[in-house]
């Protein structure tokens, strides 16, 4: 605002504020219009302006132009920054020798660099965040204070003379940066682990084409098969192994920098370690400095770059915690002494019809709002147990929560209660209502119900899944909704996942369901999909027990199929479900693809890597009058039985089945427009994170005329759900009052 109001030659000054950004100019009335429409159509690199307010005061005789000190106004809040990959000029500054920067790995500007992770508090001011104890040389000063200069008032401006630096420990090595950086590369090239801190936390890497310390690696952080992410230091590496579109191109190489979900290349250099039983490969390229500079001259091609943390356990941020809770797994560590603020993992997203889409959001992404169109209420939404994110509601914002993980241990709790602490500081929110899941037994919920002073509002699960999808694409009034996941807590107290609703963002109606089926030993069966397939054989085929033929009844033991068979024909330890999720569990089970799973959804996610292009047809469901209906998948049961017996493939007959459920999509809505009169379709849940069946089930509602929204800045999953309880919350206490 400084050089345009320089350039139109206008009087006055600008302030930084807790409320925006606050300015006052004069001069020749054409002049301030040019100067309007610069500002609002040239804008800073990633700059975005939410509102731009202009009134007309009485000129006071301003002469010059001055920039105020900030001014933080209680109750009034401004948007913050996420954090951004380094600029194109930047790498410039660090790639030439004869730049004073060269070869320094914390070089940044307006334009890129840390924001969120640094922040202590608003207005962001160098003294309110981490860069506070670094005191600018007089080179950086001079950039700082010069209006001119895209350094200008960059908050973690820094040289290699008065910024932060590196050490490589064990033995505290210091060095110049490119020393130091060097001999990383040299144990990374070796085949050692190393912890690295970064933006929002640790990365635990290692070469990604040595089998050897791929292996390793999962072993000491236990892993098991979950995939790792990976980094090329550019789009033509990433080429070598991995298939990539235009819209994935665009992806990797934004400024949020996420992980990008790729096919890969068969073969390829990659360690099959690296992704087991998947044919995707999670990408991204590098986003800071210090990333690029480990990739120069060095001798590997590709790193795995995961987070530095302990399975389920919070991304590591300090330097005390790194060798605490990652010395048993690292070699070495390349530490810094910028401190991190807050905690954010990388983003992750799978582009689908040339959109990326975000699975994962955190860094790059949070704490970036999404503009709910109208006022609401202050509201704390908690979310849900696994893939936790909170959203605060302020004004017209919901603001969600970086990536937080499952709430399922201690240490997940406390980075939870941190986050929410300083969100609710930063953007001035005073909640007074908590919205929470209904499922008893999850953290969110107990944290919810335990605090003091508000009103309490539960959710359910679908419902929020439905409203998260609403919000997101700014709808209103009644929509249907397929929410299909793995686990939600119903209202009749038993396990829903597979749901067809009529909702809006104050109520819904359950009017169709996958038909219940009876699953053992709770949370178990989740981890072994083969009690699932037991439950599903049992439904179809009664006393039958065609198990006994299958390769199910070869591959586990005789003893645990019996004990489990009579749970479920007793009814003791068991649940009723319709959830998506255990029905796709159970048919993986049955092609002998997954009987025991790893992380959550992998048996799906391989029944999804099984199936072959080019099917169309698929096997015989029905749907059950009643209220609610409900979807009957034992015809396809019986079928896929019957097709495995007579030796069709598993990759035909999960086809076939992706294609059986999005049949089942298609003619359940055509039935709920008939008798509901709606053709907006939502579609959410982590079910739909499956791009063949998102395809399959898409392409069916729209030749039958529907109008379909899915989600894109905010996931399907459950990371997304926090939103859709606030936006109903922030409804329900309204229409209360």
């Amino acid at each position: 605002m400084y050089r345009l109001a320089q350039r139109f030659q206008l009087h006055g000054w600008v302030q930084n504020t807790s409320d925006g950004v606050q300015m006052e100019v004069e001069g020749n009335r054409d002049a301030i219009d040019s100067f309007l429409h610069a500002l609002a159509g040239t804008p800073p690199p990633f700059a975005h302006i939410e509102e731009l307010a202009v009134a007309e005061l009485e000129p006071v005789g301003e002469i010059g132009f001055t920039i105020l000190h900030s001014v933080g106004e209680d109750g009034r809040f401004v948007l913050v920054s996420p954090d951004l990959a380094t600029c194109d000029e930047c790498r410039r500054d660090f790639s030439d020798p004869e730049n004073r920067r060269f070869g320094y790995p914390f070089t940044n500007c307006t334009n890129c660099g840390p924001r969120y992770t640094i922040v202590r508090d608003i207005p962001y001011d160098r003294h309110k965040t981490t860069m506070a104890a670094f005191r600018m040389c007089p080179a950086c000063q001079a950039e700082y204070d010069d209006p001119a200069g895209r350094r200008f008032h960059a908050q973690p401006n820094a040289c290699g003379v008065c910024g932060p630096s590196l050490i490589l420990e064990p033995g505290g090595r210091a060095g110049s940066s490119a020393e130091i950086i060097s001999e990383a590369q040299r144990l990374l090239a070796a085949g050692q682990i190393l912890a690295i801190k970064g933006l929002g936390g640790f990365h635990l890497a290692c070469d990604a084409e040595n089998d050897a310390a791929v292996r390793q690696l999962r072993e000491r952080k236990r892993r098991s098969d979950k995939p790792f992410g990976l980094m090329a230091p550019d789009l033509p590496t990433i080429e070598r192994f991995c298939f990539v579109s235009d819209a994935d191109r665009e992806a990797l190489s934004s400024v949020e920098r996420p992980i990008v979900i790729l096919p890969r290349r068969v073969p390829s250099p990659i360690s099959s370690v690296v992704a087991p039983g998947n044919n995707t490969l999670g990408v991204m390229l590098p986003y800071t400095p210090l990333h690029h500079l480990l990739f120069e001259g060095a001798a590997y091609h590709v790193l795995v770059m995961t987070s530095g943390n302990m399975s389920e356990e919070p991304i590591v941020i300090r330097n005390d915690e790194a060798r605490e809770r990652l010395g048993h797994i690292a070699n070495t560590f390349l530490f810094h002494n910028r401190d991190i603020y807050m905690r954010a993992d990388d983003s992750v997203v799978r582009t689908f019809e040339d959109q990326p889409r975000v699975l994962r959001r955190s860094r790059g992404y949070a704490p970036l709002p999404i503009d709910l169109g109208s006022e609401m209420t202050e509201v704390l939404a908690c979310g849900a147990g696994l893939k936790n994110t909170f959203c605060l509601t302020k004004g017209r914002y919901a603001l969600l929560s970086q990536h937080i993980g499952d709430l399922e241990n201690y240490e997940t709790l406390q980075f939870f209660h941190e986050t929410l602490e300083q969100m609710k500081r930063l953007f001035r929110v005073k909640p007074r209502v908590a919205a929470y899941d209904l499922h008893p037994g999850y953290l969110s919920t107990r944290f919810a119900l335990e605090l003091d002073g508000l009103e309490k509002i539960g959710v359910q699960h679908h419902h929020a899944h439905i409203a998260s999808c609403m919000a997101e694409n700014h709808l209103s009034g009644k929509v249907i909704g397929v929410a299909f996941d793995g686990t939600g807590y119903g209202t009749d107290g038993q396990i829903w996942g597979g749901e067809f609703l009529i909702a809006d963002l104050a109520d819904f109606q359950r009017r169709a369901h996958f038909r219940y089926v009876p699953l053992a030993g709770g949370d178990q069966a989740i981890r072994e999909p083969w009690r699932a397939a037991l439950s599903y054989l049992m439904e179809t085929f009664d006393t039958e027990r065609p198990w006994l033929d299958l390769p199910l009844g070869r591959e586990i033991a005789a003893k645990k199929l019996e004990f489990v068979e009579t749970m479920i024909r007793r009814r003791v330890n068991t649940v009723q479900t319709s959830s998506c999720g255990r029905l796709f569990d159970a048919v993986a089970s049955i092609l002998s693809l997954r009987h025991e799973v790893s992380y959550e959804g992998q048996a799906a996610i391989e029944l999804e890597m099984a199936a072959c292009e080019g099917v169309d047809d698929f096997y015989p469901f029905e749907i059950e009058d009643g209220e609610p209906w409900q979807v009957d998948m034992r015809p396809a049961i019986r079928n896929i039985v019957d097709h495995l017996r007579r030796g069709v493939p598993a990759g035909v007959i999960s086809a076939r089945f992706h294609n059986t459920v999005a049949a089942a999509v298609t003619e359940v809505c055509g039935r709920l427009r008939q008798a509901e009169k709606l053709n907006r379709v939502c579609l959410s849940g982590g079910t739909f994170q499956n791009v063949y069946l998102l395809t399959h089930a898409l392409a069916g509602l729209r030749r039958n005329g529907f109008e379909v929204f899915l989600h894109s800045r905010v996931p399907p999953n459950d990371g997304g759900v926090s939103l859709g309880q606030a936006v109903i919350a922030s409804r329900k206490a309204e229409c209360a009052q």
